[in-house]
């Protein structure tokens, strides 16, 4: 099973909000999901990114892959460095 972190749209027409999900990758896009991890309201100003650092980064270790939008909102939130960073610190120690 490959799972992937990616945004659940939710909200009324024209007027979007997303959660950031952790769900089987064959999973339709607002279906069935693992875990919610955080929120992103894009009509805000400035635009609402919410996620929680300790469990992304656990999903993350864990082998989740990023949507291309959602590794976008992981380096906006600093989350996407610290786990590069700390991937190249377990490749140097092995």
């Amino acid at each position: 099973m490959t799972t992937r972190i990616r945004l659940r749209r939710m909200g009324a027409k024209k007027r979007p909000f997303f959660r950031v999900v952790v769900a089987d990758q064959r999973s339709p896009r607002d279906g069935r999901f693992i875990e919610n991890i955080g929120k992103y309201h894009p009509l805000e100003d400035p635009s609402l990114i919410d996620i929680d650092e300790a469990r992304a980064m656990e999903w993350l270790r864990k082998g989740a892959q990023p949507s291309q939008a959602v590794q976008v909102l992981l380096t906006k939130a600093g989350i996407w460095e610290k786990f590069q960073s700390e991937k190249k610190e377990s490749k140097a120690a092995s």
